[in-house]
């Protein structure tokens, strides 16, 4: 049975646990209050970006633009998206078993797929298991994401495709719902899939100015950027959302263990005063007889 001194030295342990824990939920739920903001605000752009390239894809031929073309089931890119810190729940581990899964599984009949990393945590979980199929980690760039970022993240996946290096590249990142819950999505960057319309829907023709080439010359590589950003502002908010939810969690263990440890300390002092006072009294009645 623990000493007086080692109950109370961890109850001491545990209270400064719960303070760290507090103070990092705090920090948490002010980080996630500004990216929640900041998903807000790309959600629309995002989505109305994906429908007038969805509905481009829809009127164009394959030919017109290198990536609306779809070729084989040659090799493809994933590029999944963690985060660069861990004490936020399943976050990191639940993202990255799935793009495993997707991976070993194939369920795309790709002859191979690639593996790009955002995030330390990822590759640390998925070097041992996947290292043959990572080809580029990229870290430490998710504690303050701008439009840069994925710029420079979208030109290389373009080069890649449009040299032929890839023949598809899918996103995986964890969309943000609430502080609660995060949904593990998977988007198809490239190439562009249209919309399904019903088939009474009457499909327009455009006309470009200058021309077609041109229009889908900027449009399409400024779809993968915003697109690579939108996951990047949704990883980010999820991963705040659960480092606050468990840091939530843990303050609450720990003072569910501070209140045990306490029951446990006042007992055993309790049991100890009963020990020194039936010792005394023994004392005492041994020299009265």
């Amino acid at each position: 049975m623990p000493s007086l001194k080692d109950i109370k030295k961890r109850i001491g342990t545990v209270k400064n646990t719960r303070q760290i824990t507090k103070a990092m939920k705090m920090v948490s739920a002010a980080k996630l209050r500004r990216a929640q903001d900041a998903v807000v605000a790309a959600r629309p752009y995002s989505d109305k970006i994906y429908d007038v390239l969805s509905s481009l894809a829809l009127r164009e031929d394959a030919e017109a633009h290198p990536l609306l073309e779809e070729r084989g089931k040659g090799r493809a890119l994933v590029v999944l998206m963690t985060a660069d810190r861990g004490l936020c729940g399943g976050f990191n581990s639940n993202i990255s078993k799935a793009a495993e899964r997707f991976i070993r599984e194939n369920n795309e009949g790709f002859d191979a797929l690639d593996l790009m990393i955002v995030g330390r945590k990822g590759n640390e979980l998925l070097k041992r298991r996947l290292g043959d199929s990572i080809v580029k980690v990229y870290e430490n760039i998710t504690g303050s994401i701008n439009y840069a970022t994925a710029q420079l993240l979208g030109q290389e996946i373009v080069e890649s495709y449009e040299s032929e290096k890839y023949d598809a590249v899918f996103l995986v990142y964890n969309a943000f719902r609430s502080a609660i819950s995060q949904d593990v999505t998977f988007d198809q960057l490239l190439p562009v899939v249209p919309k399904e319309v019903e088939e009474e829907t009457h499909v327009a023709e455009y006309i470009y100015e200058p021309g077609c080439g041109e229009v889908l010359d900027q449009l399409l590589p400024k779809y993968v950027e915003v697109r690579i950003f939108r996951g990047l502002l949704e990883s980010v908010a999820s991963e705040h959302g659960a480092r606050m939810s468990a840091m939530d969690s843990a303050s609450k263990n720990a003072s569910e263990m501070i209140d045990k440890l306490t029951l446990q300390y006042n007992r055993a002092r309790q049991a100890a005063i009963t020990k020194e006072l039936m010792e005394i009294i023994s004392g005492a009645e041994s020299i009265r007889g």
